[in-house]
């Protein structure tokens, strides 16, 4: 029987970012086709070109359900030149309801699968197993580009009845590894496999670390959480796996990095809705660093737009090195004056491969920071106070230090109170042939060739350089390692009450 087609559409702080179809608004829902133990539904329908943000589709489950399959279509017409055509993504809420941060999330796969399926037993990766109960769940579209001429659809919904099979109990990482003590450990913490729209799977993940010289990864899927539990022998002594998310809204990604397993963290908001700061909350709460990913990115809704305040770092390195990078790097740069100049505080660099498929590198680049074991906590504690610095790969190695004439000291992320003039002194391996410049708040005041022996020394004052900070590149202008800042500051100006991150 066909239902009255309404369309409701519903406003978050003052933005109306989705719309909900009773029955199926401009489209019709076939009648139910049978075979023995299940039931199909075909819901289709056109988007015009200024559809909300995400579109949710209920399904009513009734008992004795124990499986729902979704599969999908949608046209693609041909545009004008410069125009962007159709794409569509897909998810699902279960009868808990789709309300912002709520627990009816059940999965996401955007644009990576046409079909996906979930039961108590299993479910498909980027969607979470758990029972199949009866009520109202919703197929959720996220036209994440329309074409002028609109978006027709075709969701196919199968509901399997059967006896309810036992759910799983979820196997996460453990929250330690063995390590070396206090040491510098080699981190990717932006991460893609198959369940999200990465082709490899966990266990190629972990090899490929574990190749490239890797003390930890984080499992970062669009948008879901289901990857959390797929690690389960793949974690040891020498390789610690955290979890964690990218949240990727229409303006901008970010990296929830670390946060408890399970956690999910919502990403159907817009920076106009004035909501970023409760999931950046949430991000916190549950363990985890906010750390905004390839703020400038070329795709669509990929450039930053939520601003810094709620951020703990930022990603200014994002795979192989781009013009996206330069500019992360110079904003990340201005950031740095601003708050040199103020006092006040500022973000340490990260560096992440955001790897997805071959032949992008795990590990290119990756953040190496200074830690005290090989634990969540301690490492966590590392990136936020910035002793860090961005290497292209293991092959890099290098220490950057400030020292006084009297013996005052200063590492990445840390500052030197002195009055004094200040030795800068860089030592590395494996950049013989490279340029390395060191960057202060007044921009670049020394450049030289990487000598045979990998140290360069380069002395000035606080009055002169608020902050250093170390590049080292190729000829070519590739990046192949980046430092945090240090901080260098007056003692007159430390006794008015400036303080430290």
């Amino acid at each position: 029987m066909r239902r009255r087609d309404v369309l409701r559409t519903t406003a978050i702080a003052g933005a109306v970012t989705v719309l909900t179809l009773d029955g199926v608004s401009s489209a019709h829902a076939d009648g139910p086709a049978r075979t023995p133990g299940e039931e199909t539904r075909t819901l289709t329908g056109r988007l015009p070109a200024d559809t909300a943000d995400f579109v949710y589709l209920p399904v009513e489950v009734p008992r004795g359900v124990r499986e729902i399959a979704v599969s999908y279509t949608y046209d693609k017409p041909s545009v004008p030149p410069g125009t962007q055509g159709n794409a569509c993504d897909i998810g699902i809420f279960d009868e808990r309801g789709t309300a912002l941060g709520g627990p009816g999330f059940r999965g996401w796969s955007g644009g990576a699968r046409t079909e996906f399926a979930i039961s108590a037993e299993r479910a498909t990766p980027g969607y979470l197993p758990g029972p199949v109960r009866p009520g109202t769940w919703h197929v959720v579209l996220g036209p994440y580009t329309v074409a002028p001429q609109g978006l027709a659809y075709e969701v196919r919904v199968t509901l399997r009845y059967g006896r309810q099979g036992a759910t799983p109990h979820p196997v996460h990482p453990p929250r330690r590894a063995k390590g070396r003590g206090r040491a510098w450990y080699r981190g990717d913490n932006h991460l893609h496999s198959v369940h999200s729209d990465g082709l490899r799977t966990p266990a190629e993940i972990a090899a490929a670390a574990r190749a490239a010289g890797l003390d930890w990864i984080t499992t970062t899927e669009h948008n879901t959480t289901s990857a959390h539990a797929a690690w389960q022998g793949l974690w040891g002594d020498d390789l610690l796996i955290l979890t964690g998310e990218e949240v990727t809204t229409r303006n901008g990604h970010v990296v929830a990095l670390g946060t408890d397993p399970g956690t999910f963290i919502d990403w159907r908001y817009r920076a106009r809705d004035d909501l970023f700061g409760r999931f950046a909350r949430r991000i916190r709460q549950t363990g985890g660093m906010v750390v905004p990913a390839h703020p400038f990115g070329a795709c669509v809704g990929c450039n930053w737009k939520f601003g810094y305040e709620h951020a703990d770092a930022l990603e200014v390195w994002n795979g192989t090195w781009t013009p996206d990078d330069e500019m992360a790097v110079a904003a990340w740069d201005a950031m740095l004056a601003t708050a040199a100049r103020s006092g006040g505080r500022w973000l340490p660099a990260m560096g992440n491969s955001d790897a997805h498929r071959e032949p992008q590198v795990v590990g290119l680049p990756h953040t190496v920071v200074l830690a005290d074991d090989l634990s969540h906590d301690a490492l966590l504690a590392g990136l936020r106070a910035g002793h860090s610095w961005i290497a292209e790969s293991r092959a890099i190695d290098l220490t950057f230090t400030a020292t006084d004439t009297r013996g005052g000291h200063a590492g990445l992320g840390e500052r030197l109170r002195t009055d004094d003039a200040v030795t800068l002194r860089l030592t590395t391996k494996g950049a013989t042939g490279c340029t390395a410049t060191f960057v202060t708040d007044q921009g670049v005041l020394f450049t030289a060739p990487v000598p045979a022996d990998g140290t360069l020394e380069w002395h000035t004052t606080p009055a002169r350089s608020a902050y250093v900070r170390a590049e080292i590149r190729r000829s070519s202008g590739t990046m192949v390692a980046l430092t945090n800042p240090v901080f260098l500051e007056r003692r007159s100006q430390a006794a008015t009450g400036s303080s430290d991150r």
